[in-house]
């Protein structure tokens, strides 16, 4: 399974990215996509996450500003970011569970200036 990320830029606050990761390789089903980041300095942290059966969930500091949302044809997840903050700058990175195993993309760099 490889995924691959994109999306990432620099932005004013304010604004808004749509971060993609398109995944392929063995993959019937998946458990979960999701998308966590990592900002300079600190611990990778979670972000958004979207069941196979549809359940999202996200971390409190992007509610009601972030949607993740999947095109199940292309096994492709996105995360839609608006009224993006300085604090959302960090690398992005988006995490696949099949089976019993979870891999990760490479990350892309979301840069939010005030």
């Amino acid at each position: 399974v490889q995924l691959q990320a994109s999306g990432g830029g620099l932005v004013q606050a304010g604004e808004s990215l749509r971060l993609s990761c398109a995944a392929s390789g063995s993959i019937n089903s998946f458990n979960y996509m999701a998308w966590y980041r990592q900002a300079p300095g600190k611990q990778r942290e979670f972000v958004a996450l979207l069941t196979r059966g549809g359940s999202t969930h996200y971390a409190d500091s992007v509610k009601g500003r972030f949607t993740i949302s999947r095109d199940n044809a292309k096994i492709t997840v996105y995360l839609q970011m608006n009224s993006l903050k300085p604090e959302d700058t960090a690398a992005y990175y988006c995490k696949v569970s099949v089976a019993s195993r979870e891999y990760w993309g490479q990350g892309t760099l979301v840069t939010v200036s005030s």
